[in-house]
């Protein structure tokens, strides 16, 4: 092989970094996770012997020890698990937050319920409905708002499955 065909010295360290940050993101997963994933037993050890280690100088020496390891293992299956993982967590993120939106609308403007009926078809309004009133009384008079959770909920829960179906 001649010079000109191998990687330079800067692309292979950045290929060793971005399997030792694979490696750290599996650090960072349970064990219900890492079963998930077909690794083998040498790196399993290792990622587990990292998760326990907790002094920082350690820690990162196994990190790097980890990103060596990686070098004997196809990334690209544990990629794809972690990618897809992600994707469902950003996803419930998004709902969440799609949510939290709803919800505040829903408390501040008038038209909102109507929107959302129009949005959400199907939506179970009256629940929704006393929901947003009562939480409007319990703002008025000054108590602890009991319902503001469950509105959020019940938003959530239509939004969720609206994507889903």
């Amino acid at each position: 092989m001649d010079e000109s065909e191998r990687p330079s010295k800067s692309q292979r360290k950045r290929e060793m970094q971005v399997l030792q940050d694979i490696g750290a993101q599996l650090v960072e997963l349970n064990a219900d996770q890492l079963a998930q994933i077909e690794l083998p037993e040498f790196l399993l050890e290792a990622i587990l012997a990292a998760q326990r280690i907790r002094d920082f100088e350690g820690r990162r020496r196994q990190m790097q020890y980890i990103g060596k390891l990686m070098r004997e293992v196809d990334p690209a299956p544990i990629c794809a698990k972690l990618d897809q993982w992600h994707g469902v967590a950003r996803a419930h993120t998004a709902s969440q937050h799609l949510a939290e939106r709803w919800r505040e609308r829903l408390l501040d403007e008038d038209d909102a319920l109507a929107l959302f009926a129009n949005e959400y078809p199907g939506s179970d309004l009256q629940r929704l409905r006393s929901l947003v009133a009562s939480i409007k009384r319990d703002k008025a008079v000054g108590r602890p708002l009991r319902n503001y959770r469950e509105l959020l909920r019940a938003v959530r829960d239509i939004v969720v499955a609206s994507r889903e179906g």
